[in-house]
């Protein structure tokens, strides 16, 4: 596929563009799809594919495929679509209903998250909206979840100094954080137990990559309460919430939320 006949071409410099192509064209890329449509080794084409990531030139979503990320998608948008948090709104809010704390949309920039909208419970001890708030993402349910979805070399990439350090964390190496993902992907929802901030536990599961961005579901609630529910019908209503909307948003399967 590269064209090698220009003399003022720079390899490294075309490879790139050769990915931000069959990114914009097919939608989803493996590094192996990359390295043998680059005639590269896997190693060059997954650093390769983590450099445009760090960027925000791609994402890396389910099954480690990389997907058109905010920077690409934006280069050849000609019309206002509607943003992440107004599509999800609907499932948040069916989530709301079904367990009646704290709801947050989360979405992933790097290495870490951002509150994008969310629902506060009523109940008179309750956590309250972070809407706007950027924290690490290894030290939340929803930062977590997402970065489970990415592979081991990917988390890395996304910590070359080490993880940032935050007041609450009870995950403090790389190794540690590679252990806590492992469990993540066995259980399908991250937990945050006293980690992002004092008295509250939330669990998070990855809606994946939507319109370029990589985002999560949370519920949170006062971590004296979270001893009290029933964590499994929790889990249960949470993942079936991310299974709708990801259906949906993605334009496959079914689009009730119920």
């Amino acid at each position: 596929m590269q064209q090698k006949s220009d003399p003022y071409r720079i390899e490294a410099v075309d490879r790139a563009l050769t990915l931000l192509t069959l990114l914009a064209d097919r939608g989803t890329l493996s590094v192996t799809e990359a390295g043998r449509e680059l005639d590269v080794a896997a190693s060059t084409a997954h650093r390769l594919l983590s450099t445009l990531a760090h960027r925000g030139f791609a994402v890396q979503g389910d099954r480690r495929l990389y997907h058109p990320g905010p920077e690409l998608l934006g280069l050849g948008r000609t019309a206002a679509a509607p943003p992440l948090p107004e599509r999800v709104r609907p499932y948040l809010e069916h989530l709301y209903a079904e367990v009646g704390e704290t709801v947050h949309l989360m979405v992933r920039d790097g290495a870490e998250v951002r509150f994008a909208d969310g629902i506060e419970g009523t109940q008179p001890l309750r956590v309250g909206l972070r809407t706007g708030a950027n924290m690490p993402a290894y030290c939340t349910s929803g930062g977590k979840a997402m970065l489970a979805d990415l592979d081991d070399d990917a988390v890395d990439a996304l910590h070359p100094g080490g993880l940032t350090p935050w007041p609450g964390e009870q995950i403090d190496s790389l190794p540690a954080l590679h252990r806590e993902l492992a469990a993540v992907r066995a259980h399908r929802f991250g937990l945050n137990h006293d980690e992002s901030e004092p008295g509250v536990t939330a669990i998070g599961a990855s809606l994946g990559v939507i319109d370029g961005e990589h985002a999560a579901l949370t519920v949170a609630l006062p971590t004296a309460r979270f001893a009290t529910v029933d964590a499994t019908a929790l889990a249960d209503r949470l993942l079936r919430a991310c299974r709708h909307a990801r259906r949906a948003l993605t334009g496959a399967g079914d689009d009730s939320p119920n």
